[in-house]
């Protein structure tokens, strides 16, 4: 109230010409003569209590103007507006779900002729001395939405095993007229991200021009500050879209603050108003959320006319570029290197593509149906998807020709393959496939058997494979390495079941001890 009182009587005057005749609000007229908004609010409360009326009379003077407004007559009581406890306020704040609305109800709930709710966030702002003030964004009509999980969960029973499982909230908000989109997924990772997207896009029936995601590994395969690796995935979603994505920087809350308030409303507004019920499945939940969220969407704002849908339809709406004509297919990709047998790996099993491409990088397309593989964007192979893990898809013409006998990549073909080297290699090869819970899991293996004939010799792979037999040592390591190092040509060792004279020694005790 004392900086109040030290504002020049002109401004005061220009302060309640602009309330009163041109009916600005406080942030306004506090711009506008450089004045706080706590001392404008000050100066117009006391000159309703003063019993002055506007216009002011014309024989009223700048110091008859100060007396009746801040001085206080003599005999006079004048009641002094009580502040709250500044520090209390500011560490409650920090707690979850504690707003100043709030705490502005408890204190006027024991101080009634305290000050409104606009004046107590008034000059609770002015106490924030030394925090910075937050960035204010002004976005255009169908430009940004951004994107976030709640960090609340809710739990699903499962009737017959009693088995609970947390959903994750997906929460997106248009920037414009924070128009907001929710539901709940199984969890975050990359199916359920794109999935999400896609019903967005046809819950706002259109699509904006950017998209602010965080730094989530479904968005950002490595984040950056300056040039972040979006999800290849997640790429091409937004490029079946036509939008652009611009992740908001590490450890930057106010690149998306949109969303941020977002969570806090979606928190208040629907998940604390389902925290008593039970769910027994995750549309049952959506439903829920989904019958909310039109609460939630239609609730008046507080400082502005209207609400999210009227803003929407208004704003953001009209500005929506055009749904694609073409659904969106979820898609997963994977850049991978193909291996020596020439076929690549994905979801555990095994895909083949032309033989000419082996040790190079191509990127694997694979949707609930098909795995494409892409090499230098071009289509090279194209298989129907397996969903049996460690099993082979091959094509023939993708082979070498000195491969295309053994289009049937069974145990046996493959055991005979590395058994012309000799018997031990073949049976080094069975015993590689007979120790993998798939046999097909060794091929790559025996494979690289073949491959060590090629390189030093079926002789000498033979000898090995020997050598690796008697040391019970039947895998591709022990073969490659008994060839580096020549043992292959060394005598062999004894057989591990040759006799041994007993060790006698007092403080062995022999098995009738136990008896």
């Amino acid at each position: 109230m004392m900086a109040t009182k030290r504002i020049a009587m002109r401004k005061v005057r220009e302060m309640l010409r602009l309330r009163f005749d041109l009916k600005l609000s406080f942030a306004d007229i506090s711009r506008s003569i450089n004045v706080s908004k706590s001392a404008v609010g000050d100066c117009v409360g006391r000159f309703k209590a003063s019993g002055l009326a506007w216009p002011l009379p014309d024989d009223i003077d700048d110091i008859s103007l100060e007396k009746q407004l801040y001085q206080l007559d003599a005999g006079v009581s004048h009641p002094i507006k009580p502040l709250p406890v500044w520090p209390q306020v500011h560490v409650e704040l920090r707690k979850k779900g504690v707003t100043k609305q709030l705490l502005w109800i408890e204190y006027k709930s024991s101080n009634p002729n305290g000050y409104e709710y606009s004046q107590f966030c008034n000059l609770y702002r002015q106490w924030q001395k030394g925090i910075d003030v937050p960035f204010r964004n002004e976005y255009l009509a169908g430009e940004k939405c951004f994107l976030d999980y709640a960090g609340q969960t809710i739990a699903i029973h499962d009737a017959k095993t009693g088995e609970v499982r947390h959903a994750s909230i997906f929460i997106a908000t248009l920037g414009a007229s924070n128009y907001t989109f929710v539901e709940a997924s199984w969890g975050q990772g990359l199916g359920d991200w794109l999935s999400s997207h896609a019903r967005m896009f046809a819950f706002f029936g259109g699509v904006p021009a950017v998209l602010v995601p965080d730094n989530l590994k479904a968005a950002v395969q490595t984040p950056c500050r300056y040039d972040p690796l979006l999800n290849p995935s997640y790429y091409e979603l937004a490029k079946h879209y036509d939008c652009a994505v611009i992740p908001a920087r590490v450890r930057k809350p106010k690149d998306k603050a949109k969303v941020e308030s977002a969570v806090l409303l979606v928190e208040r507004w629907i998940l604390a108003a389902l925290r008593h019920r039970k769910f027994f499945s995750l549309d049952e939940l959506n439903k829920a959320i989904s019958d909310l969220l039109v609460r939630l969407n239609d609730r008046p704002f507080r400082k502005l006319e209207g609400n999210r849908r009227k803003a929407f339809e208004n704003i953001d709406k009209p500005a929506l570029k055009p749904l694609p004509s073409r659904p969106y297919e979820l898609a997963e990709l994977k850049i991978a290197c193909a291996n020596i047998n020439y076929h690549v790996e994905f979801d555990h099993h095994y895909y083949s593509l032309p033989y000419q491409l082996v040790r190079k990088e191509v990127i694997i397309r694979a949707t609930s149906e098909t795995v494409e593989i892409l090499h230098a964007n071009k289509r090279v192979a194209s298989h129907q998807r397996s969903y049996k893990r460690g099993a082979y898809s091959t094509q023939v013409e993708h082979m070498p020709a000195k491969h295309q006998g053994h289009v049937a990549w069974t145990p046996e073909r493959m055991a005979r393959w590395a058994g012309e080297a000799g018997p031990a290699t073949k049976a080094v090869a069975e015993g590689i496939m007979d120790a993998k819970q798939h046999p097909q899991q060794g091929f790559n293996a025996v494979l690289g058997l073949v491959r060590l004939g090629e390189r030093y010799g079926k002789d000498r792979l033979e000898k090995a494979a020997q050598r690796a037999i008697k040391l019970n040592s039947l895998n591709f390591h022990s073969v490659k390495s008994i060839l580096k190092c020549g043992l292959d040509s060394v005598d062999q060792p004894a057989s591990a079941s040759a006799e041994t004279n007993p060790i006698e020694h007092g403080n062995l005790r022999g098995a009738s001890y136990y008896n």
